[in-house]
C-alpha cells in the first residue's frame, strides 16, 4: 500500500510543478538551483532531471525568459524570469487552482 500512496503523491507533486514554478518566478527572478530548493522548501520535491527539462520547455513557450549573471561562487548562473506570456498563464492555473482546491472542499465537507 505505501508504494501506492507514493506514486500518488508523485503524480500529485508533478501536476502542480509548472504551477508552482510560475508562482515563485512571479515573485522574484531565479536561477534553477535557487528554484529546486524553494521547492524543496515546501516539500514539493523534485530532482534536476525533472526540474531543467520543465524550465526549458516553459522556456521554449515562451513562458519563461533567461539571462546569465557573473556569481561570485562559481561560473556564471542562469537567471530564469516569468514573462507576459507566463503570467497568463499563472492567472489562468490560479483560477484552475481555485476552482479545483474548492471543488475537493466540497467533497470534503
Amino acid at each position: 500500500m505505501e508504494k501506492i500512496t507514493e506514486s500518488n503523491h508523485t503524480q500529485m507533486r508533478r501536476g502542480v510543478l509548472e504551477y508552482s514554478i510560475l508562482l515563485i518566478l512571479d515573485r522574484n527572478d531565479e536561477y534553477a538551483s535557487s528554484i529546486i530548493q524553494k521547492l524543496k522548501d515546501v516539500n514539493i520535491i523534485v530532482a534536476e532531471g525533472t526540474t531543467y527539462p520543465l524550465l526549458a520547455r516553459l522556456k521554449n513557450l515562451g513562458m519563461l525568459s533567461y539571462r546569465w549573471e557573473e556569481s561570485v561562487q562559481g561560473p556564471p548562473r542562469k537567471y530564469y524570469t516569468i514573462t507576459e506570456i507566463g503570467k497568463k498563464q499563472l492567472k489562468e492555473l490560479d483560477s484552475v487552482w481555485e476552482e479545483l482546491s474548492g471543488a475537493i472542499k466540497k467533497l470534503k465537507d
